[in-house]
């Protein structure tokens, strides 16, 4: 028998204070990336999915964005003064 499946983790990268396309106010942001793994007998083995998106703590809209996107504000971020980058996991999901 062989027991296999994904498991998602949740990495914030960092706060970044945007304007929201949706609700327009200039608000936080958290900057998150998403990676499923395949998992063997319950030990995550390779990641088979990253997605980047940004989520606003105003209206709670999210924004996918492509890799070179989320590396571009993350450097923006962390060039910034005070700028403060995030990488431990938020929460795991099991699927």
């Amino acid at each position: 028998m062989i027991i296999f499946g994904t498991k998602g983790y949740l990495y914030q990268l960092a706060i970044l204070t945007l304007v929201c396309g949706q609700c327009g106010n200039p608000a936080a942001h958290t900057l998150r990336k998403r990676v499923t793994k395949f998992t063997l007998f319950f030990v995550p083995l390779f990641p088979i999915s990253t997605k980047y998106q940004t989520q606003c703590t105003f209206c709670g809209a999210e924004q996918k964005l492509t890799k070179e996107q989320a590396e571009q504000l993350r450097s923006q971020d962390a060039s910034g003064p005070g700028g403060q980058a995030y990488g431990q996991p938020q929460q795991q999901h099991r699927f």
